[in-house]
């Protein structure tokens, strides 16, 4: 091995194989023949392999003439195996800093790899290893100048997941002021701006009250013209103070509205799909946006407080000592604007709930009306929607004349103290300095009151309001709350085992009930099926079978029994693992906007388009595709008007296989689609099922002729599961369905049938 790092050549690939066990798996797999991409993938494995967790190659999907792995691929298939990592450019020094003794992944300009294992400090020297090389090879020492020659910064940290141990804080102002703290040097610079403001806004005050008088009456014009300079100078520097604390409160807003949104996200993507299916949309929507009142109340409002509590500690012992007695009935009459204000809080409290609550049954009435405005239009539902609509307007307007009425009262109270704490103060100063010799009363003293009383009033009432905005913001963090901090699927979409799937199903005495129903969905269904068994459901409605589909999704884990795919437990495997291993087309599928290849591939990075072809081919969607303006670079729109109920099928049939799933779940797949769509998507199905298991849901039963097994559900149980002519024969349940949809095949037969099923439910 050389002194620097390198991807060594085709040469030594054997030799290394040998002794270094990821070489061998890679060249087992038949994937990476290249060195530069066995570096790649045998250090990523080797890191991988220091945290604990064994890395399955198979699952890259990459083919040997590829070039090297990108980063958000690697960094993919990590987290896949429940590993935390990230893509990130660093230097040579923040690779000397690092104290933790885990490898750090670095990616060489020529596409290979090379593992940090080490440093020396003294010597400023770190210590790599070829992550082809054998594991008694020594390390390589390396310096700043030679590592630059083959690295540009590229590198990948990787460590064990500690990803919901602890639980997500509740959602309230405590969290999003910590994440404002988290930026606490921008907090200090702005302090330090602040105070620094302030002093700088004394000092005109203070040469205005001891030389101004000295100007006048010895008509001195060379220290009225220092004067000047001087406060030309300290404007100038308080002007560019200001421009900067502000843009420093604009960088920790923008900060902060990230953070938010990336948290806000995150866990709406990790509530469960059942909260969903109970919410209405736009009602959910709006109390989230809540989250902007609060940001900005806690970036804008709050901080201007903090800036003024910091003004005060500074020009109040200047006011008191100005004039005490004045400084005191200022402090009473912002005491008392606290009193007003705080008896209102609770009520405006309360009423503010009941105005986003308003608002929120408004903005769902809106989305609802545009979501279904094809129904909408279809139905001449016009008239009754705007009259929903004009209900909610009503009911929010007259909630907002409400609030407004109680808000204005606190207002109104509190403005003549306001308005004394302004300029009345002063007033009564120059009252008791006609009636009184008190020297404390002077002009010097007056006037100084005046200029500084006006900067210490504001920032006392608008400490004294701060209450209000306080109350409001906590009205809006509670409606975000109440969204978010409900329990989640985070710990099973981060912890559990992530098995290699084959396909076996079994249900062992599942029950299940759907929360505010009686009736169980399930009753101790039982039933086993081995890999590669393509089974069918049939049943009537609401016999169970789109909910064995769900359980199976992992959608619903509260059930009693067990659910097991290849002999272990659901529960225990991990969410995001199953549900990427497990495809899953229902009978309307959302299409993303985007091209159609994006929409084939999404969420699989490392895929290519190669494989969205095979995909597209399988699912028997490239016919169409190709005929298409743009083939597989055609713009699909929000609702997918460009396409047909069909080839949406298809394409969302190719967008389920494209991961080459174990397990294929198809849950009314073809129901809404034309017989010649259907005819087309059945015709593939043996081709799709090759070499994996297949679950399908189907009031078709003409669809499920070639299925393995199917399975005959009544009222949440298992009534017969066998072959369509085993069934025909012995079940009068399915003989019952089949006549009835064939009933030109035997008329009389079918009105026999009818009756025996009724018999038997």
């Amino acid at each position: 091995m050389n002194d620097t790092p390198h991807s060594p050549g085709p040469g030594e690939t054997s030799g290394q194989s040998a002794a270094n066990p990821d070489i061998a798996a890679l060249n087992d797999s038949g994937i990476g023949t290249s060195p530069q991409v066995q570096a790649r993938l045998a250090s990523v494995m080797f890191t991988a392999r220091y945290h604990g967790v064994e890395l399955n190659v198979e699952s890259l999907r990459l083919r040997p003439d590829e070039p090297a792995p990108s980063p958000p691929v690697l960094v993919e298939w990590l987290r896949e195996a429940g590993l935390w990592a990230r893509g990130t450019p660093m230097n040579f020094r923040q690779l000397m800093r690092i104290d933790d003794p885990a490898p750090i992944v670095l990616l060489l300009d020529d596409g290979g790899a090379a593992m940090v294992v080490g440093r020396n400090r003294e010597k400023q020297i770190l210590l790599l290893r070829d992550p082809r090389g054998s594991a008694s090879d020594p390390m390589v020492a390396v310096d700043e100048l030679r590592l630059k020659q083959v690295w540009s910064g590229g590198a990948i940290l990787i460590r064990a997941s500690r990803a919901g141990v602890e639980g997500d804080p509740p959602m309230n102002i405590a969290l999003l002021a910590k994440l404002i703290w988290s930026d606490k040097a921008i907090l200090r610079d702005i302090a330090i701006s602040s105070i620094t403001i302030t002093m700088l806004s004394l000092v005109p005050i203070l040469l205005v009250m001891r030389e101004i008088s000295a100007v006048l009456q010895y008509k001195s014009t060379a220290t009225l013209d220092m004067i000047i300079v001087i406060l030309i100078t300290v404007v100038t520097f308080e002007a560019l103070l200001t421009w900067g604390r502000k843009m420093m409160e604009v960088i920790l807003a923008a900060k902060l509205d990230s953070r938010l949104n990336l948290i806000i996200f995150d866990r709406l993507m990790a509530l469960p799909i059942e909260f969903f299916e109970r919410q209405r949309a736009g009602e959910l929507t709006y109390k989230i946006q809540q989250v902007n009142l609060v940001r900005e109340f806690l970036t804008g409002k709050l901080m201007n407080t903090f800036i003024d509590v910091m003004m005060l500690t500074i020009l109040l012992p200047i006011v008191f000592f100005i004039n005490a007695t004045l400084a005191w009935t200022v402090l009473i009459a912002a005491a008392l604007i606290a009193v007003i204000i705080a008896i209102f809080l609770r009520p405006l409290g309360t009423l503010t709930g009941r105005v986003i609550s308003a608002e929120s049954g408004k903005g769902s009435v809106l989305v609802e009306s545009i979501q279904g405005i094809k129904t909408v239009k279809a139905l001449a539902l016009e008239s009754s929607r705007s009259a929903d609509w004009d209900r909610r307007v009503a009911e929010v307007a007259e909630l907002n004349i409400e609030l407004g009425s109680m808000a204005n009262w606190p207002t109104a109270l509190t403005l003549p103290l306001q308005r004394y704490c302004t300029y009345g103060a002063v007033t009564l100063g120059a009252f008791i300095a006609l009636h009184s010799s008190n020297a404390a009363f002077d002009a010097g003293s007056i006037t100084g009151f005046l200029m500084l009383g006006g900067r210490v009033a504001g920032p006392l009432v608008s400490l004294a309001s701060v209450m209000e905005d306080v109350q409001k913001a906590q009205a809006a963090i509670g409606q975000v709350g109440w969204v978010l901090n409900r329990p989640n699927e985070r710990h099973a979409l981060t912890h559990g085992l992530r098995p290699r799937f084959e396909g076996n199903i079994e249900f062992d005495d599942v029950t299940f009930k759907y929360e505010g129903t009686k009736s169980p969905a399930l009753d101790k269904m039982s039933f086993k099926i081995p890999a590669g068994t393509m089974l069918g459901l049939v049943g009537r409605s609401g016999s169970g079978k789109s909910t064995v589909t769900r359980l199976l999704q992992g959608i619903n884990r509260d059930y009693s029994g067990a659910i097991k795919v290849d002999g272990t437990d659901m529960r225990e495997i991990n969410l995001r693992h199953l549900r990427k291993n497990f495809g899953m087309v229902l009978q309307d599928n959302f299409l993303f906007r985007g091209s159609v290849r994006d929409n084939i591939l999404s969420g699989r990075p490392g895929l290519s388009f190669e494989d969205a072809v095979r995909a597209a081919r399988l699912a028997g969607a490239e016919e169409f595709i190709e005929r298409l303006p743009n083939g597989y670079d055609t713009f699909i729109q929000e609702g997918s008007p460009n396409l047909s109920g069909g080839q949406k099928q298809r394409l969302a049939i190719a967008r389920a296989l494209v991961s080459d799933p174990k397990v294929l779940i198809l849950d009314e797949a073809t129901s809404a689609l034309d017989p010649e769509s259907e005819a087309l998507v059945n015709a593939n199905i043996q081709r799709i099922a090759k070499g994996r298991t297949m679950v399908i849901v189907s009031h078709r039963l003409s669809s499920l002729l070639d299925c393995d097994l199917i399975m005959v559900l009544e009222r949440g149980r298992t009534v017969d599961i066998g072959t369509h002519h085993e069934l025909v024969e012995r079940c009068a349940i399915y003989r019952h369905l089949w006549f009835q949809q064939n009933r030109h095949l035997d008329p009389e037969g079918y009105a026999n049938n009818a009756k025996i099923a009724a018999d038997l439910t």
